[in-house]
């Protein structure tokens, strides 16, 4: 009929398709030729960028181009700065102070053309590495990088989509050189959750403002993220987060943070010497580089050296060293270790038979104050309370599980276990981790018993732990002389050491 478009057929439609397609591929790969030909000439010039423009604008991620780009803006500012010298000397009348401005005004000019053209790309994926890595490349090399605008931006593409953890990460850049207060930005966190609980990238960034802001400066092991004022407002926050939806895990992932599960602080676990050799043991691995250990009497120490790794590695948690036979170990009371990140407070050593050895078990609940103690237990009974209701919910199982051993891990060690063993057929796809994790709660509860008997460090026995499926910290088992294992343990932790194997 007159006056209507013709509406083109399914074959007519991928027909045109195919034509467009193939009419972009040639543009690109001649674009890309033009572009790899005068860069093999080293011929980095406009129109080298004007190349890349369209076809980053329709992809940002060729890495590439990016990479190209920066060189071909740095080309222009050498050429830019040899022109305007030549300048300079021709025209006498002109100072050097105005000469220098000028300089810097259209070197300016150039870095912000590029943040104009990130601009343009940025609506095509605003979760690309590269624009924003680009960003970054031009304001630390921009003579007046407008911070003010960074965080403008940032703020802008934030509410486009508050979870994009490109542009958090880029915002932490960006509100560090701005010198933003840091509070300011914990109250631009609350803000986010506040729209969104399921926001990890802003939880993230709360756990990375909170230690600054609030320090904890007790002496309570493990150490806690901030102080217990602050602690019991977050666990308050993070309740009212994790029971609007409990089937969402950014808020059950911060709440195992604000209880201590994460990366242990570097400390001595286990230390033993006799009249031939010592091992030490650390929560976390390290080189032998800069350690020093010190023993140490009222009246005398004894330094010693020349340590090497157990592993044979550059780092191990485990290290050894040789004693010059002949010295009297059990006239020393105490030990001191240095490393040149660490150093330990007088740990106390214990005599058995000529050997002398330190011991620090595994601490899984930490000393809190009444009222965040209160608010755990609180947080247990309301976890409790939605079993009820979803006996199967995951995350709550977990996180009961995981609130029983902040309160008190030795009173609900077989509860905790419990739910872990349910864990392991409700979400079968992440069995083999609650079986680990399991097994590090059996070793934990196992080293805190024998550290509290007379077998330590002679015998370690953990022969009767049906569960204990791995060892997850084998450098607490260091000092012993013999450790007990199931027949399944021992086919699977061959590389197990006592202390008279290393």
């Amino acid at each position: 009929m007159h006056g209507r478009l013709k509406v083109r057929t399914t074959e007519e439609e991928r027909e045109h398709k195919k034509k467009e397609q193939a009419l972009k591929v040639k543009a690109y790969k001649a674009a890309m030729q033009l572009i790899m030909t005068k860069r093999q000439k080293q011929e980095y010039d406009d129109e080298m960028l004007t190349a890349s423009t369209p076809i980053l604008q329709r992809n940002p991620d060729v890495t590439t181009l990016w990479n190209i780009r920066r060189e071909c803006v740095l080309e222009k500012i050498k050429n830019l700065k040899s022109l305007t010298d030549e300048q300079s000397d021709g025209n006498e009348n002109e100072s050097e102070e105005n000469s220098a401005v000028t300089k810097e005004r259209k070197i300016q000019q150039i870095f912000e053309g590029e943040l104009n053209f990130t601009e343009h790309c940025l609506p095509v994926n605003p979760k690309s590495y590269n624009i924003w890595h680009h960003r970054i490349w031009v304001l630390e090399n921009s003579p007046q990088a407008n911070w003010q605008n960074e965080l403008a931006l940032c703020s802008s593409y934030l509410k486009k989509d508050e979870r994009n953890f490109h542009t958090w990460d880029y915002r932490r850049y960006v509100a560090e050189k701005a010198k933003v207060p840091k509070q300011k930005e914990l109250d631009f966190c609350t803000e986010k959750i506040k729209i969104n609980f399921s926001n990890y990238s802003s939880w993230h960034q709360r756990s990375l403002l909170l230690p600054i802001l609030y320090p904890y400066e007790g002496e309570a092991k493990p150490k806690k993220p901030m102080n217990e004022e602050k602690l019991k407002e977050e666990l308050e926050m993070v309740l009212t987060a994790a029971f609007t939806d409990p089937n969402d895990s950014s808020a059950w992932f911060y709440q195992r943070w604000l209880l201590g599960y994460s990366r242990p602080e570097m400390a001595v676990c286990g230390f033993r010497a006799n009249q031939e050799k010592a091992v030490i043991a650390f929560t976390k691995p390290l080189t032998s580089k800069g350690l020093k250990v010190t023993l140490k009497s009222s009246d005398k120490e004894q330094e010693l050296t020349e340590w090497s790794t157990v592993n044979l590695g550059p780092s191990d948690y485990m290290l050894k060293t040789t004693l010059k036979a002949g010295s009297d170990l059990k006239i020393f009371n105490y030990i001191v270790v240095c490393t040149p990140l660490y150093t330990s407070e007088l740990l106390p050593l214990k005599i058995f038979h000529d050997d002398i050895y330190y011991f620090q078990a595994l601490v899984s609940s930490t000393a809190y104050t009444d009222d965040v103690l209160g608010e755990l237990k609180a947080h247990l009974q309301m976890c409790e309370n939605l079993l009820e209701y979803e006996p199967d919910s995951k995350w709550t199982l977990l996180t009961s599980a995981l609130l029983m051993r902040a309160i008190d891990s030795q009173t609900y060690h077989s509860k905790a276990l419990n739910y872990l063993k349910k864990l392991q057929s409700v979400d079968n796809l992440r069995e083999n981790y609650y079986k680990d994790l399991a097994s590090k709660w059996i070793l934990e509860n196992a080293l805190m018993d024998w550290s509290k008997t007379d077998n330590i460090p002679k015998q370690l026995n953990l022969n009767d732990l049906k569960q204990l499926t791995t060892l997850t910290d084998p450098q607490y088992l260091c000092i012993a002389d013999e450790i007990l294992l199931s027949d399944n343990l021992k086919e699977r932790c061959t590389a197990l050491k006592t202390f008279q194997e290393i």
